[in-house]
This record gives C-alpha cells, structure tokens and sequence, in this order.
C-alpha cells in the first residue's frame, strides 16, 4: 500500500529514494532471515514477493512520471478536469433572447466522453444587443483527441466574437488557426449573425455543412449553405455569406455532421432523416427538441455531435 500510495501523491525523484529504501529494506530481511528454498517458504522474501513490487513500482512511477509531465498533483487532477468541462459549458451557453424568440442547443460527446470536439460560442452585439451572433464550431478529431484544441478555440473565438464586424471573424479565425501550425489544425464553422428586430440574417461558413431553415408558410426545409473553405489550411481565404430573413414561425438549423454523417449513409440521407424528425416538433414549438433529435436521429454515433435551433415565434 506505501508504495501504490507514493506513486499517486509522490514527485519521481522523491519516489525513486523511497523505492531505494524499500529495496534496501528487502535486502536486509533476505540476508537476516537467510536465503528462500522451497522447503521452507515462512517469513521469507520469495521470487515472487520481489516481482510483485517491482511491478507495483512500476506502475507507481510511471503515474508518477505522468503527473509530472501533466504538472497537476492527483489530488487536483480530477477537479482541474472538472472546471475545464465547466468552462466549455459556460462558454456554450446560448444568451437569453427577447420575447418572440426562442432558442436551444444540445451538444454531445463521441462514446459518452464529458469533452467534444464540438463547440458553440455566442454572444448580444450591437446596439442595445439587438443582433445575436452564435458561431458553430467542429474540430477535426473528436472526444478527448479534440478537447484541448477546442477550449483553446472556443476561448480565443468568444474574445473574438463581437469584437470584430462579422464578416471579419472567420478571416480572423482562419489566421488564429494558422498561426498554432498544429498537425491536424483544420475545423469546419459557421456564423450566424442574427437582427433579432427584422429577422433577417447572414450565415458565414467555413467549410462546414448547410443550415436547414424550416419556412412557416410552406412547411418546407430550405438549406442555407454559404461558401468558404475549412478553417487552418490556407491563408487569405475569403467567406461569402448568404443571407435570409426569419419570419414568425420559422426555425433555423445548425448542426454538426455527427448529427448527420454516418459509414451507411450520406450527409443527403442524414440530412432527409433529420428534417423528417424535426418536423414532429413543429407543433410544440420546438421546445426541447434539440436533446430528443440527437437521441432519436444519432443516439449511438461515435462522433461528437452538436445541434442549434433558433425559432422566431
């Protein structure tokens, strides 16, 4: 147990001069209790006394050698996790919307995993906070393999957001990803830019796949795709938008492909299946709609997935 509790709450230097004394102690016992044959085995250190802890020291030292590399004590690792998770949450988190309005957001991680590849930035801008801008973002990678680069991200295009005419936000976020040169840096976006007076709108994307407007008057899904390529692969890129306008009763869609893109079936496919399920949430309002169609539509995916939903009432 000394030594287990040691490679969880010990440095590796100071866990090398505990495992010195615990050999030290084992050759001492060996040498006063003479050597082991197997006629007599009592009270002395055996063959496999010696394997089993060398291989709990072992292990100790390489958690030890982790924590170390990490720089967070075992102690603090689980709770540091737990505030990374809460600060994703927090930033995702949708503003509150004046009356006439309403929206929602689901997001959920590859295999059950507490972090996603996959996340919403949003934020009041404008006079009197009259426009609603929310960027959706899609790392490459997913679950744990995406999570640090996507709190990175998610930070860096919160400061952003707002900060910047909205056309200059995914050129400004095209060049943030350049600059960290990471291996796999590329991400998929989109940027809705809300007058939450008028209804009308302009939808950015970098690369990512179409919004889906559901049009009152007609009961259709329309999609919504602007032009622009991946964010990280090339500078000076340009990001036209498109533009719309939310009448009363109308919903628009954002979403990420793990909602959509499965090895069976296209995106068109995925796409059809999605709007299909959508529709028997136009009579409610779309209240809560956005956890139940993640459920229905991609419950078992092992992709992150994230799903927006702003409905003019």
């Amino acid at each position: 147990m000394p030594i287990v509790a040691s490679g969880l709450l010990l440095r590796p230097a100071s866990l090398l001069a505990l495992y010195a004394a615990a050999a030290t102690a084992l050759i001492v016992e060996s040498a006063v209790l003479g050597p082991y044959t197997e006629e007599d085995t009592s009270a002395r250190v055996t063959p496999g006394t010696i394997l089993v802890v060398a291989a709990v020291g072992f292990s100790g030292l390489l958690i030890a050698q982790f924590r170390s590399r990490v720089g967070v004590p075992w102690r603090r690792g689980g709770t540091m996790l737990f505030d990374l998770r809460e600060r994703i949450r927090v930033q995702s988190k949708l503003p509150a919307l004046p009356r006439g309005w309403h929206r929602e957001m689901a997001l959920r991680p590859a295999g059950g995993q507490s972090f996603s590849g996959d996340f919403v930035v949003a934020a009041r801008t404008g006079n009197g906070g009259r426009t609603l801008e929310v960027v959706l973002t899609d790392v490459s990678g997913k679950g744990m393999d995406a999570a640090s680069r996507a709190l990175l991200l998610s930070g860096a295009f919160g400061g952003l957001l707002g900060s910047l005419p909205p056309h200059g936000f995914l050129p400004a976020a095209n060049g943030y990803l350049l600059r960290q040169d990471w291996e796999e840096g590329f991400a998929t976006s989109v940027h809705l830019v809300l007058d939450l007076d008028s209804g009308d709108f302009e939808l950015f994307s970098a690369g990512h796949l179409p919004a889906l407007q559901l049009s009152a008057g007609t009961g259709k899904w329309e999609e919504k795709s602007a032009d622009g390529p991946l964010l990280g692969v090339y500078d000076g890129a340009q990001f036209d938008p498109t533009k719309g306008t939310l009448r009363p009763g109308d919903v628009l869609m954002l979403f990420t492909d793990g909602l959509v893109e499965t090895a069976d079936r296209d995106i068109s496919e995925g796409i059809d299946h999605l709007t299909g399920e959508a529709d028997r949430y136009v009579a409610s309002g779309f209240q809560g709609a956005a956890w139940h169609l993640i459920e229905t539509v991609a419950k078992d995916v092992n992709d992150d997935r994230a799903l927006l939903l702003i409905c003019r009432q």
